[in-house]
């Protein structure tokens, strides 16, 4: 076994582990990120997907020797509280049933919409036709993602100072009461079920 030395969402992380050991397992069972998920081993299904440089990686097909010295962000890596727009779309949305593939789906979301703000459905289905939902939730995808865009485009906006647009969610106290009601609502959804709120986060599964 070597020592690797990796960056895993903005924290640079020392690992001890087989040279060929993916990815995968050092971020699952080395640093207990759980939201990276195996799905075929091969590289097809997505549910192992991570970002790095905002490129979607399929993280059981990097060995941890060629991983050392490179950045990777995780579901956990998204945001602390799942506020960043794709996870607030994905419940919204109610994407998720099983939720098992939605942490690779979410992140591949995130690369797409860094290289397509607004992207067509043709766009969208190009994606999610590489990653595998045995649920088939493609329909809620591709409105959570076309909804992602428009929220970041609205986040922009009001954050430059533009007028107006801001406007179409309504003032700023209402829209925060209702991300709080639907994030309350994804807590409660009951014990035996997991709240698209943790599936959205990537928590352990």
């Amino acid at each position: 076994m070597s020592r690797y030395r990796l960056t895993v969402n903005g924290t640079r992380r020392e690992v001890e582990a087989d040279a060929d050991t993916p990815l995968l397992w050092v971020l699952r069972d080395g640093l207990g990120l759980k939201g990276s998920k195996y799905g075929c081993g091969v590289g097809v299904c997505g549910a192992c997907t991570v970002l790095e440089g905002g490129r979607e990686v399929r993280s059981c097909q990097v060995p941890i020797q060629a991983a050392g010295g490179r950045r990777f962000t995780t579901i956990e890596g998204l945001s602390r509280d799942g506020s960043h727009p794709c996870q607030e779309a994905w419940i919204a949305e109610d994407v998720a049933q099983c939720g098992y593939c939605q942490p690779g789906m979410i992140l591949a979301a995130v690369s797409l919409l860094a290289r397509s703000p607004r992207p067509t459905d043709a766009e969208v289905d190009a994606v999610f036709g590489e990653h595998v939902c045995r649920c088939g939730t493609y329909p809620r995808i591709r409105r959570a993602v076309g909804r992602a865009g428009k929220d970041r485009a609205v986040g922009r906006a009001t954050e430059s100072g533009a007028v107006g647009r801001a406007s179409e969610r309504g003032p700023a106290g209402h829209e925060n009461k209702e991300r709080a009601r639907r994030k309350s609502a994804a807590t409660d959804a009951g014990a035996s079920i997991t709240a698209p709120s943790a599936i959205a986060a990537g928590e352990p599964r």
